[in-house]
C-alpha cells in the first residue's frame, strides 16, 4: 500500500512545481510572480489552526527529496441543500503525478486520503474539474458528471 502524508512547509516548492506542470496545458506558467503568490498562499492556508485547505503527498521513492504525487483540496460552506444538509463542499484541484512515477497508484492514494479528509471534516459533496488524464481515476472513485449546469465568469 502506498504511504501518503499531509504536506508541510517543506513541500511548498514541490506543490508549486506540480501546479505549474498541471496548468502549463492551458497557461503560460513561466512568470515567477504567480509562483511566489501560490507559495505564499500554500504557506498561509496549510498553517491555519483549523485548515480549510489540505494537501496530500507521496514522496518519490528514489530518495531525491522530491514528491511523486499530490492532491490538494479546499472546503467551503454554502447554503445547505436536500442532498448536502451540512452545506460543506470540497473542491479538489492540483492532482498531479510526476511523469517518472505514473501508473503506480500514487495519484489514487493521494485522492483516497484527500477524500477521507473531506469525510472526516463533515464535507457532504466533493467537486472537481477532470482532465483527460484523470477522468478514469475519478470515475473509479465514484465521481460523476453533475446535472447542474456550471458556468464561469472571470472578473
Amino acid at each position: 500500500m502506498t504511504e501518503t502524508r499531509s504536506a508541510g512547509p517543506g513541500d511548498i516548492d514541490e506543490l508549486v512545481r506540480f501546479r505549474a506542470a498541471l496548468l502549463s496545458e492551458w497557461f503560460d506558467t513561466s512568470d515567477p510572480q504567480w509562483r511566489a503568490v501560490t507559495a505564499a498562499t500554500l504557506a498561509r492556508r496549510l498553517a491555519e489552526p483549523s485548515p480549510t485547505m489540505h494537501a496530500v503527498v507521496v514522496d518519490a521513492p528514489d530518495g531525491s527529496g522530491r514528491l511523486a504525487s499530490c492532491a490538494v483540496g479546499t472546503v467551503s460552506e454554502r447554503l445547505p441543500t436536500p442532498g448536502n444538509p451540512s452545506g460543506l463542499y470540497g473542491w479538489v484541484f492540483n492532482v498531479v503525478t510526476d511523469d517518472a512515477w505514473r501508473r503506480r497508484g500514487y495519484g489514487r492514494a493521494c485522492m483516497d486520503a484527500l477524500v477521507e479528509w473531506f469525510r472526516a471534516n463533515g464535507v457532504g459533496t466533493v467537486e472537481l474539474l477532470a482532465t483527460d488524464k484523470g477522468l478514469g481515476l475519478y470515475e473509479q472513485l465514484g465521481f460523476t458528471v453533475s446535472s447542474e449546469p456550471a458556468m464561469r465568469l472571470s472578473t
